[in-house]
């Protein structure tokens, strides 16, 4: 098992990384000061699998735990969904100690954690992420949100959880382009922040994709050492923790266009990672060699580069409502190096559109 932490002071948390993490959870649960009755948040995919599972595990703690499943998917993220989780916490009797865990993939994490942080004015949260895109990005750094129909995560909170636990076991069960989704943001990290963690990527390709265990931990690991390094330092994005958005801003617009139903987060991600690189070689800042490894990566590891289903001029419109997006200025997190970036709002509209058009499938 590997151990990272994310040091906030008061709000600092343990993130645990490895198989068969049922002893850790119990031990952290009967130590930890929560009132007896919890909530377990989970989707129609996961409860199934494991949700029994974690309510028993809970329960042999000490906890009077339910298990409320929400629909698979990105609609779930909503405050209609949102607004029957509070009842139900309400009738369950949750109080102010009252953990609620989060136990599925990003989506579950985003709306679990935004009832916690906003029920009651703030309850103890724990994340179980059950994918590896939640493991190396939503569940750790504490944003929590549900989308609006205008655009994504736009109604949401910083709010930390108590623990984060990442039992690999929990990934056998993962459909193979569940797994890929994940590597889009873990080839991030390595373009952001870590140029020998883009190389160990780059030379481990088969371990990584087949999910071998010392190359899985120490991938999971890593990501989350960087985003845990990122989000000490700049916990609510004053700065620094804008880096974190590399690719997203055209991966939003993405998923926009297409409904959030065509391509899943780490997809997006991928390929507006690919046309942030494309973005940052057409002003000179990498060489089209470094443009061309980000490519390689992406397309080895079984990622889109390419999206199909949008329109430039709607994806261009679709960046000024992004939360990034200050007096009508775009923020890019753009490449100076493989393991280096910098934020501009000085890129021109043509550059941006024609990245934006070498990305799509005409």
């Amino acid at each position: 098992m590997r151990e990272v932490r994310v040091e906030l002071g008061e709000k600092s948390y343990s993130i645990y990384i490895g198989y068969d993490l049922d002893e850790k959870l119990r031990s952290f649960v009967k130590n930890a000061a929560f009132s007896k009755t919890a909530m377990v948040i989970t989707d129609t995919n996961v409860g199934p699998l494991y949700g029994e599972k974690i309510v028993k595990l809970l329960n042999e703690a000490g906890l009077e735990a339910a298990l409320v499943t929400v629909p698979a998917g990105e609609s779930s993220k909503s405050l209609t969904v949102a607004e029957g989780l509070y009842t139900k916490a309400i009738e369950l009797g949750l109080d102010r100690k009252s953990p609620i865990f989060a136990l599925g993939g990003g989506v579950v994490g985003d709306l679990a954690g935004f009832i916690a942080a906003t029920y009651m004015r703030g309850v103890p949260f724990v994340q179980l992420p059950t994918s590896l895109l939640a493991q190396v990005d939503s569940s750790v750094g504490g944003k929590v949100a549900v989308n609006h129909k205008l655009g994504k995560n736009l109604i949401g909170a910083f709010y930390q959880p108590k623990a984060v636990f990442m039992d690999l076991e929990l990934m056998k069960t993962l459909p193979k382009r569940e797994i890929y989704t994940g590597l889009g943001e873990i080839i991030k990290y390595g373009i952001i922040y870590d140029r020998e963690f883009f190389d160990f990527l780059e030379a481990n390709q088969q371990a990584v994709l087949d999910l071998a265990p010392e190359a899985t931990i120490h991938m999971i690991a890593r990501s989350c050492e960087i985003k845990a390094a990122v989000v000490s330092q700049d916990e609510q994005e004053a700065g620094l923790r804008r880096i974190l958005n590399f690719g997203h801003t055209m991966a939003h617009a993405i998923e926009k266009e297409t409904g959030y139903t065509r391509y899943n987060h780490g997809e997006a991600v991928a390929i507006g990672s690919v046309g942030a690189a494309d973005i940052s070689c057409e002003l000179g800042m990498i060489s089209p060699k470094e443009f061309q490894r980000v490519v390689q990566l992406t397309e080895n590891l079984q990622l889109p580069t390419k999206a199909e289903g949008c329109t430039v001029d709607a994806m261009y419109g679709d960046i000024f409502h992004d939360k990034k997006t200050v007096a009508g200025k775009v923020t890019w997190v753009l490449m100076d190096a493989i393991g280096s970036v910098v934020c501009r709002n000085d890129v021109p509209a043509d550059v941006v559109k024609k990245a934006m058009g070498a990305r799509l499938i005409q």
